[in-house]
């Protein structure tokens, strides 16, 4: 087998993960698989390569999401850390109520809410557009969904950012977050049907348990998921429309005079700046062609996949028109983003009522943090909103 080429970039320092895309760009530029010495891990850094590897899970197992082995470890038995045929068993009960027929139902409530709170920061002006909206909304929709009652309401933001943080390597944010995601654990571990709103699809979750549908202690690992994966890559999305819209006034244009680019116009905020990065997998064998060894921790890393030039024309360009459909920021394959429906359909509601009441958004300096997994704003202020 041969040898990869090596570098020394550190995927998770701060001013990589802060902005990481000058990285990507000299790491697809030496190869498709590069050895990174400090993290000891093997990037897949092409477009072509990441896919492919997306979709075998066989030799790319989903066993080591995480870069160290505590997290792995408490994410046993879940679907995300699951492969086939354990994975499609508990993907089933996860996916049911995501599914197009299952959103069909949600979908004119939460239309109604986004243009009921875009109509309300309009009116006001200028706003905090993290904590007023990429957060609000999102945070809202999963509670309203999931039956979430009380402290765990109230704790949402605090758990679901924990539990992305604790995917990275053993650093000094995944080491502060631990505690906070396991209050998170011990909660999904201890969740019962009576303690989340009747009706809802944390109630239907523990009834596919009681059914036989699922194997019996799985209701709260999959409730698990729609808090620990879904709330937090979803706020970094909607704040990342917020901003790619500010800074790109002609884009939020061509959406307002044409309403169908709003699908597309999404795909393209994936693309451009995909919520999460780095993904990790486990190589169960040596793979061929891809240099990867048996046993080796691979960062399948999705952001440099989607600005990749062999297979997207001009990708430091954010344009809503181009809709990459086959964008990579919602995995692919069997671990493709189950609750990508979800997403879409909260992204569209936000983008449709940006577009039909905003003539342009002036805003100012976005803050970002550094985080292990999720890429996103904390901070971003529309100084101005010039009404459509």
């Amino acid at each position: 087998m041969t040898k990869p080429p090596t570098s020394d970039v550190d995927l998770f320092a701060d001013d990589v993960l802060l902005d990481p895309f000058q990285a990507y760009a000299e790491l697809r530029e030496q190869g498709p698989v590069v050895h990174l010495r400090k993290n000891d891990v093997y990037a897949l850094t092409r477009y072509d390569v990441i896919r492919g590897a997306l979709a075998d899970w066989e030799s790319f197992s989903s066993a080591s999401i995480a870069f160290n082995p505590t997290a792995n470890e408490a994410l046993t038995g879940t679907s995300l850390a699951s492969d086939p045929p354990a994975h499609t068993q508990l993907r089933a009960a996860l996916t049911e109520n995501l599914s197009p027929r299952a959103l069909r139902g949600l979908k004119g409530r939460i239309e109604t809410k986004a243009d009921t709170l875009v109509a309300e920061l309009v009116e006001r002006g200028s706003f905090e557009a993290v904590d007023a909206l990429a957060r609000a909304f999102p945070l809202e929709v999963v509670a309203d969904l999931i039956g979430f009652t009380g402290h765990v309401r109230d704790n949402m933001l605090r758990w679901g950012q924990a539990a992305m943080q604790v995917l990275g390597p053993m650093n000094q944010r995944t080491a502060e977050n631990f505690p906070v995601a396991g209050e998170l654990y011990a909660w999904c571990s201890a969740v019962r049907a009576d303690d989340l709103a009747e009706g809802s699809v944390g109630r239907g979750i523990f009834e596919a348990e009681a059914r036989g549908a699922i194997p019996p202690d799985t209701a709260g690992h999959i409730i698990h998921q729609y808090l620990g994966a879904g709330v937090d890559s979803t706020i970094a999305a909607i704040g990342n429309i917020v901003a790619l819209f500010a800074s790109h006034p002609d884009q939020l244009a061509l959406v307002r005079a044409d309403p169908s680019l709003v699908p597309a116009a999404f795909n393209e905020v994936l693309r451009f700046w995909p919520p999460i990065n780095a993904w990790g997998r486990l190589a169960t064998r040596d793979v061929d062609g891809t240099v990867v060894p048996a046993g080796a921790q691979v960062a399948v890393l999705l952001g440099s996949g989607n600005r990749d030039p062999r297979h997207y024309d001009d990708p430091d360009a954010f344009l809503v028109t181009r809709n990459p459909v086959d964008h990579l920021a919602f995995g692919y394959g069997p671990h493709g983003c189950a609750g990508q429906g979800l997403a879409r359909l909260e992204a569209h509601a936000v983008i449709e009522a940006l577009s039909r009441r905003v003539g342009r958004l002036v805003a100012g300096p976005e803050v970002r943090v550094p985080s292990n997994t999720t890429r996103s704003i904390e901070e971003l202020p529309v100084l101005e909103v010039i009404p459509a």
